[in-house]
């Protein structure tokens, strides 16, 4: 088993640093405004959510660019790949425009969907219209990271991954307190600084496909828009986008009930979850490597050594998330105490972090192997199982254990734990179960 975790790691380890960037950032920020209050935290909290649910909207460009290229990657065939990526991008470029529109004209009406108080509101509405606008860059680079690290080189969206990040601390603390020079814009001036840096990251993304790559891969073409091309990757796309839709709009109810709960609790559930996020970036990391060696070696032809290294890759990456659950269990009140000194929201946070600690390693079981699900093309279970357990399993119980039973913001953290575990469990069972004779690249029908 170990002799494959060299080539694992090297994949995974800059994966985890760019995926690491991107939590601490947000935790930064989220510090960097923590201390204008609760009500602060909360709009941001509920902000994040939205924008997680704006994302996964346009997140299934990116897996699909990302497995497709890696199968094309291991049969040598990167006309193809690259062909694949500009329609992704010139699909992606129409979801970018409805993101503006969305932006401009309907904030508010967001919050107030979300059950947030006409405070929050107040507070939230300029802070999430920018964070649309940023959005509609976000994913275009997404789609760039997806081809970057569908021909095994993941340390070009690292490097992109610390550089925007840094930038949009830089500008945060500069723009939301009028620090060297720049004005005083408050809670906006934080989604400016997330703007200019997913503007930035976007401009080198496209620097290293066009120029940098162009020699390797021919990446500067006239792409002809091919029809079955186009069904395959929007249909793709759709699977992958709604199945991430699925799991992020039943978080957005998941918030909606929070937020029924009152501002504190609003505000501790947003410090336990930006917690919790340092779980995603081994578990995103490690899934992206599975997708990446899973894809290369049916492009190869080798759907036996595949499933080696799917194994490898969920047993590596489940004691990286071991680990890191434990020392959030042990110092948990520590933790709490970094993001706010108010000690209703503080000892609140505390609970759910320790509840939420070992919950990171059934969110890791189903990263790792739906990663490997996309490398091998298995993508309708995938949409299926997260459209049933998510609305039929997860939200139901929110609901029972948050309300019906009285248990709260806790409730509402053990079905989430239910369901992921539940998650989890049924992606692992299904990728053991794949008839391996069967298996091949994907191709447009």
């Amino acid at each position: 088993m170990t002799r494959h975790w060299g080539l694992i790691l090297r994949l995974a380890l800059p994966s985890i640093i760019s995926f690491a960037t991107i939590t601490l950032t947000g935790t930064i920020n989220l510090i960097l405004v923590g201390h204008m209050g609760a009500l602060v935290i909360a709009a941001v909290g509920v902000s994040n959510i939205i924008m997680y649910n704006a994302w996964a909207l346009c997140s299934g460009f990116g897996l699909t660019v990302n497995y497709l290229v890696a199968q094309n990657y291991g049969a040598g065939d990167m006309k193809k790949g690259v062909a694949r990526t500009y329609l992704a991008l010139y699909m992606c470029l129409g979801l970018g425009v409805l993101l503006h529109l969305i932006g401009w004209l309907a904030p508010a009406s967001i919050l107030r969907l979300m059950g947030g108080s006409p405070e929050l509101v107040e507070t939230g509405t300029d802070y999430l219209e920018i964070r649309f606008y940023a959005m509609a860059f976000a994913t275009l680079s997404f789609i760039f990271h997806g081809f970057f690290r569908g021909v095994g080189d993941t340390k070009t969206p690292m490097i992109l991954s610390i550089a925007s990040n840094i930038l949009m601390v830089f500008f945060t603390y500069g723009l939301t307190y009028g620090h060297w020079g720049f004005p005083e814009l408050g809670l906006p001036g934080a989604a400016w600084g997330i703007w200019i840096g997913e503007a930035v990251g976007l401009l080198g993304s496209a620097y290293v496909f066009f120029v940098r790559l162009h020699k390797r891969f021919a990446t500067r073409i006239r792409a002809v828009i091919d029809r079955a091309e186009s069904r395959l990757i929007l249909a793709e796309s759709g699977k992958l986008g709604v199945q991430e839709f699925a799991m992020s709009l039943a978080m957005f109810v998941f918030t909606m009930f929070v937020t029924r709960l009152g501002d504190e609790a609003l505000a501790a559930n947003e410090v336990a979850l930006n917690v919790m996020s340092l779980g995603f970036m081994p578990a995103f990391a490690f899934s992206a490597t599975a997708t990446i060696l899973v894809g290369r070696e049916v492009g190869r032809g080798n759907p036996l050594l595949a499933k080696r290294y799917q194994t490898d890759t969920a047993v590596l990456g489940s004691l990286f998330l071991l680990v890191l659950g434990a020392v959030e269990f042990v110092f948990a009140a520590q933790i709490a105490g970094i993001y706010t000194a108010d000690p209703a929201v503080s000892e609140l946070a505390e609970k759910l972090i320790r509840i939420s600690a070992f919950l990171q390693l059934f969110d890791g079981l189903f990263n790792f192997f739906a990663g490997g699900m996309r490398g091998l093309g298995e993508t309708s279970f995938l949409v299926k199982a997260s459209f049933l357990l998510s609305w039929l399993v997860f939200v139901p119980l929110a609901y029972l254990l948050t309300f019906v039973w009285g248990l709260d913001s806790v409730g509402a953290w053990i079905s989430l734990y239910t369901f992921l575990t539940a998650y989890g469990v049924t992606v692992l069972i299904r990728f053991y179960r794949t008839d391996w004779s069967q298996v091949t690249v994907k191709e447009a029908g």
